[in-house]
């Protein structure tokens, strides 16, 4: 016997499916087929296993006067008769697995499918189905098949707003089709309108005694308080998905059984599990959860700031910075994250949604959460390249800095929009903000935030040619730099050192690294650490020091692998790889500056504006490794390679090496 288990959210289409299926099936079950709704979220009370015994038994053909009235009997009865029968018995909406297993027939070849929105662990399934929501373009296709496609394509964008809204679910979308049906009159434009909020959505999909919230509550109040309570605060959950630590953070529960909790509301049908330990709500589900949060009073309040906290707590430990560099805001028993790396594991895990959190912070009234949150994740942001994603957020807490409660805050978050803009190579724009930082931290008499301003303002004139400038305002920054802040003293100095070597003063760079290397020690940090030992090492190698270099370099690139930043262990194996080549062995290089051009392809083109300078840097380094070791053909690849790179236009210095690259071959 087939058994097939067919689960999901409520609204999902279930019921249909297993309709449909069994016209599919019927021919090849000459016995028939026999449907019996099981009403696990009827209004009457669910069909009892005697009850759907003896109606099945009835159907079959039995006495209803003979067949017996016990429901050992009735099962006994029911296996008997279908013994040499091959049935296709269709079970829907069914309680769990204890409802179902009397009700299976007992001859081969018989099938039997059945539906409920809890996972029926407890049943023997051949096989199991879990339904997501419906694809965007099927969406579209039902929506137009129930308010006319002509209508549906009069006004596109209005339809596949609609559609959004719905999320891919098909109660909703008929729901919807529906009002549209009795109200031709109306534009897509003027439904759309009307579903803004979440109350006004879950409202419009509401139609005689179909409603999705409807759907949602009887689901909600099937389970144990809780798994109740965890239900509720996922509605003011910054992000769609998320893991055990959000809502034990919002309940004060340990992680284990807010663990156990969203499992059990994974096996209701109402929270999905993309991948192990990962969960997600449908956003309509979500909608209702939010709904119900707000009806207990200081939920919204206690409830979503906690989740928030959560998110600071990560990104601030996950930053490079320091707790230093941080108001001190955090939670009174310390972090939740035993160390940098949990959490920025933890972020990885949330992806591109982490950047949601500061307007979810905003929308809750919550300006200081916002800011601080915004200022934590730039490091994390830009870190891995995600320069965008930084602007986006810091703008977005720009606009609340001056009215957050915390002064620091609006020269803090404008030197991390410099700091975006600076690593993106927007000089200018980086200029900018740096300068109206500086401007800020001098009125508050802020040294900390004065010193990251004009550290960037140096970075920024060193970029733009203005060597004058640029030691003077990182010279500033050295002075009033506070002796706590060790990753901030560590940047200033690397920074005048590289203003030594444009200045030709390599001695003096190198004695600059140095004092940004002790600093790194103190931070502790991989990526820090990485930074300062190849600032050092590019002293050596123009020192003529290699063998000096070469150490540095390969731990540096080993902490670079550490702390998985591509773009730092791309640059990093390149100049291992001319450190090599200096010291006379062009084959061993090559290896280094291969792999170095692996991590650079590594790199997302969207998101890394070096990638294609950097992949012009390499593979000079590259073919002038080929010149050395003899093999001119293979530098002439490079050195061309190089030269079509798509933005090598862009790159004066890295096309006059590959041009003259390709001469000496």
């Amino acid at each position: 016997m087939t058994v097939v288990a067919v689960d999901g959210t409520p609204g999902m289409g279930k019921s249909r499916l297993i309709v449909q299926a069994a016209r599919e099936l019927v021919p090849g079950h000459p016995a028939g087929c026999l449907f019996l709704d099981l009403r696990a979220h009827a209004t009457s009370r669910p069909l009892s296993p005697r009850r759907a015994l003896a109606r099945m038994l009835r159907a079959l053909g039995g006495d209803g006067a003979r067949i017996g009235d016990g429901e050992d009997e009735l099962t006994a009865t029911w296996r008997s008769a279908t013994s040499d029968l091959r049935l296709l018995l269709v079970l829907d909406d069914a309680v769990d697995a204890r409802q179902v297993r009397p009700l299976l027939p007992s001859g081969p070849g018989s099938t039997v499918t059945v539906s409920s929105r809890r996972r029926l662990a407890g049943l023997d399934a051949t096989r199991r189905i879990s339904l997501d929501p419906l694809p965007d373009g099927d969406s579209l296709r039902l929506f137009g098949s129930l308010v006319g496609a002509d209508r549906a394509e009069r006004e596109p964008d209005a339809a596949r707003a609609l559609v959004r809204l719905c999320d891919g679910l098909p109660l909703a979308l008929r729901i919807l089709g529906a009002r549209l049906q009795t109200r031709p009159e109306w534009p897509l434009a003027h439904m759309l309108g009307r579903m803004t909020g979440d109350e006004d959505r879950l409202e419009e999909l509401n139609v005689d005694d179909r409603s999705v919230a409807a759907a949602f509550q009887l689901s909600y109040e099937e389970l144990p308080p809780r798994q109740q309570d965890v239900f509720r605060v996922l509605g003011l959950a910054p992000t769609v998905e998320f893991d055990p630590l959000t809502p034990a953070a919002m309940l004060d529960l340990p992680a284990v059984e807010a663990g156990r909790a969203l499992e059990q509301l994974v096996d209701a049908g109402l929270v999905r599990q993309p991948r192990p330990g990962r969960y997600r709500r449908h956003d309509l589900v979500r909608s209702h959860a939010r709904r119900l949060s707000t009806a207990v009073p200081g939920t919204s309040g206690t409830s979503g700031a906690a989740a928030l906290r959560l998110h600071l707590d990560a990104a601030r430990m996950a930053s490079d910075w320091g707790p230093q560099a941080f108001t001190d805001t955090g939670p009174a028993g310390g972090s939740v994250f035993p160390d940098w790396r949990s959490a920025a594991k933890w972020l990885d895990e949330i992806g591109g949604e982490v950047v949601d959190v500061v307007g979810h912070a905003l929308a809750l009234g919550r300006d200081d959460l916002a800011c601080w949150i915004a200022e934590a994740l730039t490091d994390y942001l830009t870190g891995r390249g995600r320069y965008h994603d930084a602007r986006a957020i810091l703008g977005i807490a720009l606009h609340r800095a001056p009215d957050c409660g915390d002064l620091r805050m609006v020269a803090a978050l404008r030197n991390c929009m410099g700091l975006a803009e600076l690593l993106a190579f927007r000089t200018e724009e980086a200029r900018t903000w740096f300068g109206e930082a500086a401007d800020v931290s001098r009125h508050l008499g802020d040294d900390r935030e004065l010193a990251r301003a004009t550290t960037g303002l140096g970075t920024a004139a060193l970029q733009s040619g203005d060597i004058g400038a640029a030691d003077a305002h990182t010279t500033a920054a050295l002075k009033v730099i506070p002796s706590s802040d060790d990753w901030g003293a560590s940047a200033v100095h690397a920074s005048l050192g590289f203003v030594r070597i444009a200045q030709e003063r390599n001695e003096d760079a190198l004695a600059c690294f140095r004092a940004a290397h002790t600093r790194a020690r103190r931070v502790g940090r991989p990526r820090v650490l990485s930074r300062a030992l190849t600032c050092m090492a590019d002293a050596h190698l123009l020192l003529d020091a290699p063998h000096e270099a070469t150490p540095l370099l390969r731990e540096a690139a080993a902490l670079a692998a550490d702390a998985k930043d591509l773009l730092l262990g791309a640059l990093t194996l390149a100049r291992l790889g001319t450190a090599v080549h200096q010291e006379g062995d062009p084959a061993g290089a090559a290896v280094h500056l291969r792999a170095a051009l692996a991590a650079q392809r590594s790199l997302l083109p969207g998101d890394e504006p070096h990638r294609d300078r950097l992949e012009m840097d390499i593979r000079c380094r590259l073919g002038r490794a080929h010149l050395t070791a003899g093999r001119p053909d293979e530098a002439r690849r490079e050195f061309q390679a190089a030269l079509n790179v798509p933005r090598a236009f862009a790159y004066d210095l890295e096309r006059g090496q590959a041009a003259r690259g390709l001469q000496s071959c």
